[in-house]
């Protein structure tokens, strides 16, 4: 779970951030908190050492959280706890592939 993709750093950080604030509703908490413990457990679906596979099923992950977040927190929630760049949050979405 190593790396500046798109389930590195900034956007494990971004969701343990969205998954304690309480400006996000309860229900949607538990969710982030869900798609956390997975991120930051050593099992994947997919194991980490098998090439590019490895690493896909977190990002895909990633991506569906934020549009979750982003469905149910609204935008200002990600951009509120997001603890990178302004591009780099950009990136982020636009691998999401959100309309944000």
């Amino acid at each position: 779970m190593a790396g500046n993709g798109p389930s590195g750093p900034d956007a494990v950080r971004l969701i343990k951030r969205l998954a304690f604030d309480k400006g996000v509703p309860r229900p949607t908490r538990w969710w982030l908190g869900g798609l956390l413990v997975y991120l930051l457990l050593p099992i994947d679906l997919v194991p980490d050492f098998i090439p590019v596979l490895g690493y896909l099923d977190d990002a895909i992950l990633v991506a569906i959280g934020l549009r979750f977040a982003i469905t149910h927190a609204g935008m200002d929630a990600l951009e509120r706890n997001w603890p990178g760049t302004p591009d780099g949050l950009a990136a982020l979405l636009a691998i999401a592939k959100t309309r944000e």
